[in-house]
């Protein structure tokens, strides 16, 4: 089992999609994503489609809770709050330290890397 790096911060949204609107809200999630993805504490962002019908987790992992809070009260988080609002029928959000960390055997491959070792 390996250690967590350092205190990574983990937030995770679930959004519902108002119907007819999910590959809009897709599409305007990856045109802003930057607005979250350059702030200097955000380790990265996950977009992942349920299988329950219009329903979207956001998995956005910090540096630590403090760098996460920094972000939470910037003005650069309301613009971006702003932009997804008009696709959100609801939504919740949870957050979480990472204890530990196992890595899999496909390893930090991207996807395309490993359906091309297949």
């Amino acid at each position: 089992m390996s250690e967590a790096n350092g205190n990574v911060f983990r937030v995770m949204l679930r959004m519902r999609i108002k119907p007819g609107m999910a590959a809009e809200f897709e599409r305007v999630w990856l045109d802003i994503g930057e607005s979250v993805t350059s702030h200097p504490a955000n380790l990265g962002q996950w977009l992942s489609r349920a299988d329950e019908d219009g329903v979207y987790y956001i998995v956005s992992d910090w540096v630590s809770e403090a760098g996460f809070r920094v972000f939470e009260t910037s003005r650069r988080h309301l613009e971006h709050r702003q932009q997804l609002h008009p696709y959100r029928s609801g939504g919740s959000m949870t957050t979480m330290h990472v204890v530990a960390h196992l890595p899999g055997a496909a390893g930090g491959r991207t996807h395309e890397e490993w359906e091309a070792a297949r």
